[in-house]
């Protein structure tokens, strides 16, 4: 398998051919409409020099995280929206992607990334987005690593004007082994994980932490636009009263982007009649769902009525037809 192949190649690696880059975001300062969200962001990467028993943590905890995600993860699968098995690894190809993000990935770690001495360089004008850890082989092949940083892990002495005061939201404290007692810590810190959530190698990602990779890479932010339009299409069709239920839960709850990003992609909402409504109906009939229909129009009037609907209009429900077996799920794909 891929990850214990990976495994092997990164135990052949040397420390000193171990890098750490913090990846950064910034919004583009001309974004067209048109445009897709994932990119209308710029992300930059930057190296990092570290000292030796950094470098030789990063090694040996990057080591100890593929051989977990080796014995874990028991199966390949291409990336897939709605699918989330935390026993499968997924693969994404990134050669030629439109997306920002891809430039991190074909282009900069490529290059020779600047050098910051000082964390305090970029977090003042740009966000703090992500961590990779490199790893050279050989010639032009390298395995990286990537973990997305999330706002409470990083903390920076901020000076207010000309003042020298130090602005903290919170005490930074450590406990020294020495003293044996609780120290302050002074400068800037940023955690840095034993988890790992995605892999790079040869233009492919591997995928350990679903939600995080789509974090990274900006997909999860283009599902909520996506959903958006969706809900658009639905108001279109005015065959649904309440709306508004639908319209609250894109803004609050980022799971139900998935699923309508998964209706868009099977088409079943643009045309919604009577007639759909009615098969909608019988169809949740047969599986003890109500479906609320006010005027031969569906009527939603909380998340449950709400998540009938989606499912009706996922195709949620199937059936096998050799054991006529009926099943549950967001997942599958068509077959022609």
């Amino acid at each position: 398998m891929i990850l214990e192949e990976l495994s092997e190649k990164l135990q052949e690696i040397k420390v000193k051919n171990t890098f750490l880059y913090f990846i950064t975001r910034v919004l583009k300062p001309v974004f067209k409409k048109s445009s897709k969200v994932m990119d209308k962001y710029i992300f930059k990467v930057y190296q990092i020099d570290v000292v030796d028993e950094i470098q030789k943590h990063l090694h040996e905890l990057s080591q100890e995280q593929l051989s977990y995600l080796a014995a874990k993860k028991t199966e390949l699968q291409e990336y897939d929206i709605i699918t989330d098995d935390t026993q499968k690894l997924f693969t994404y190809q990134m050669t030629n992607n439109a997306m920002s993000f891809a430039d991190v990935v074909n282009k900069q770690l490529k290059s020779q990334p600047p050098r910051i001495t000082s964390l305090e360089e970029i977090i003042l004008n740009e966000e703090l987005w992500a961590y990779c850890v490199g790893f050279h082989i050989k010639g032009s092949e390298w395995i990286y690593t990537f973990r997305k940083i999330l706002s409470g892990k990083v903390a920076i002495d901020e000076k207010e004007g000309n003042k020298k005061s130090v602005i903290q939201k919170a005490i930074r404290t450590v406990f020294g082994t020495k003293s044996q007692k609780l120290e302050l810590i002074q400068g800037e810190t940023v955690n840095l994980d034993k988890q790992i959530d995605c892999i790079f190698y040869d233009d492919i990602f591997y995928i350990a932490k679903k939600t995080q990779f789509e974090q990274i890479v900006g997909l999860e932010e283009e599902f909520k636009e996506q959903a958006k339009e969706v809900l658009a299409v639905l108001e279109k069709t005015k065959m649904i009263e309440g709306l508004e239920v639908l319209e609250k839960q894109i803004e609050d709850n980022p799971s139900i982007h998935r699923k309508l990003v998964r209706l868009s992609k099977i088409g079943n909402y643009s045309a919604l009649n009577t007639n759909t409504i009615s098969k909608m109906q019988e169809i949740s009939r047969l599986h003890n769902e109500k479906l609320k229909v006010k005027n031969d129009k569906i009527l939603i009037e909380d998340e449950k009525d709400l998540s009938i609907v989606v499912k009706l209009l996922c195709d949620y429900y199937k059936k096998g037809e050799v054991s006529g077996k009926s099943y549950g799920t967001f997942a599958g794909e068509k077959l022609d």
